[in-house]
């Protein structure tokens, strides 16, 4: 028996992994994905034609960055549910609005214009109840001192000149945006109880309290 009968996972379940940057987001993710036998939905970083824009120049990008995230993340969301399920996803559609595009707005960097058509596509596109939301957000939380090691670590050029204050600020953000977020069950872990490249088998532990979750959630829906 595998782990994801073993813990009554549905199959066709889809579970997105939520959390800051450098929270181990990808790695959750493969991680989650071997242990279910299923499929991964990526953060195509490498591909986003705004992205060393936005980080040169988070005023004049951050409208541009944000409507490209939303096209990319709606189409993927309609690829995972026309397959029938069945999918690991690497970050929400919802961390979008709920806090990039609004720090940007609040802090100065997008034009309050820009955030109001941004917001308004979104709604449209997103919250209604024709739009396909995951069964599970599985959020990875922990301390900052944590998650600004692990930025450092893996080295990425345009995060390392990315002041300080933008890191805490975005982790502030992510901390208030899970206590109201309520588009799908939650399932909170935390980064510095399991360290699944040292260890690939905690991954079981992280895969019973899925299970459990979901298992929950449905009994609720009856």
């Amino acid at each position: 028996m595998n782990l994801r009968e073993k813990y009554g996972i549905p199959k066709n379940a889809v579970i997105t992994i939520a959390g800051t940057v450098g929270a181990g987001k990808s790695t959750m993710t493969h991680a989650l994905a071997n242990a279910l036998d299923f499929r991964t939905s990526l953060e195509n970083v490498d591909e986003n034609p705004y992205l060393d824009r936005f980080y040169d120049d988070f005023e004049k990008w951050s409208f541009h960055l944000q409507i490209y995230f939303l096209a990319e993340r709606f189409k993927e969301q309609k690829r995972i549910f026309e397959y029938g399920g069945g999918f690991i996803q690497d970050r929400s559609i919802y961390e979008d609005t709920g806090i990039f595009a609004k720090m940007h707005k609040d802090k100065g960097t997008m034009d309050p214009v820009d955030y109001d058509t941004y917001t308004k596509l979104f709604d449209a596109m997103v919250m209604t109840p024709y739009f396909p939301h995951p069964d599970l957000l599985v959020y990875l939380d922990g301390p900052f001192e944590t998650i600004l090691e692990r930025i450092q670590e893996r080295g990425r050029e345009m995060e390392q000149q990315t002041p300080l204050s933008y890191w805490e600020e975005l982790h502030h953000r992510y901390v208030q945006w899970i206590d109201s977020f309520n588009a799908c069950p939650v399932l909170r872990i935390d980064i510095t109880d399991y360290d699944l490249m040292k260890d690939p088998h905690e991954v079981e532990t992280i895969v019973e309290r899925i299970g459990n979750m979901l298992n929950l959630s449905a009994m609720l829906k009856k």
